[in-house]
């Protein structure tokens, strides 16, 4: 299946989306041991003909497709942290489409190759499968999508692998009926030397995503940027 991206024109992703490599994170301070898998950062714009590539067809489930999405946000101070969290707790996401039970709010400052934690070591982990519904190889492609936005005030991306995590088995050997799939088949993966590129989206604040985060590597970046971002998530 790997990466599927529902874009109606190309015009409406041009100059948003850029693609790349991925390497281990080494001895890269912040990292997992230096196995994490993190963006190269040799980044080219996604042309028409890469995208065209990446669109769904009617084949496709929905629960393995990204979707960008916008939501009109209110006016916040630059600096107003917790009115960013207020307003992502009273927000009914994308006008009622999405569930309403707000899952974390993540504050991010700028500067991070990758935004996410591992919270009982303060260390980063780089491109990564979530596992929160915890569906084996066979039904992974069945696990619920998350559903984040970007309430400001910088811009941040979405980072997310061409290949899904069960291809990353498969490949690995590890597609047995009750394996479950886990991040440390995709840093196995990379440090085989097996081929992955990453997408690397832009977010203004107000926009976001709708991504399969159980079933394709993916992170959260605000590299490059000046200012810090809040990304509010739900798990629909």
């Amino acid at each position: 299946m790997g990466l599927g991206l529902r874009f109606d024109r190309f015009s409406d992703i041009q100059g948003r989306i850029e693609i790349g490599n991925v390497r281990q994170a080494g001895d890269a301070p912040g990292y997992d041991d230096g196995v994490a898998v993190v963006p190269r950062e040799d980044w080219t714009l996604l042309s028409s003909v890469e995208a065209d590539r990446l669109r769904p067809d009617d084949a496709t489930p929905t629960s393995v497709v990204i979707e960008l999405v916008a939501q009109p946000l209110p006016v916040f101070a630059s600096d107003d942290l917790q009115g960013r969290v207020d307003a992502a707790t009273a927000l009914e996401p994308l006008e009622g489409r999405w569930p309403y039970r707000r899952l974390a709010c993540t504050a991010s400052p700028a500067g991070l190759l990758t935004s996410t934690e591992d919270s009982t070591t303060g260390h980063r982990i780089g491109l990564h499968v979530d596992n929160f519904d915890r569906l084996p190889y066979p039904a992974r492609q069945n696990s619920r999508r998350r559903l984040c936005l970007n309430l400001g005030p910088g811009t941040r991306y979405l980072l997310v692998g061409d290949r899904d995590i069960k291809e990353i088995c498969r490949t690995l050997g590890c597609d047995q009926d009750g394996y479950y799939p886990h991040t440390d088949d995709l840093r196995r993966y990379v440090a085989e030397g097996h081929p992955l590129r990453c997408l690397r989206i832009r977010l203004e604040p107000g926009q976001g995503y709708i991504a399969p985060t159980e079933f394709l590597p993916h992170d959260g970046s605000t590299n490059g940027e000046e200012a810090w971002s809040l990304a509010a998530f739900w798990l629909g």
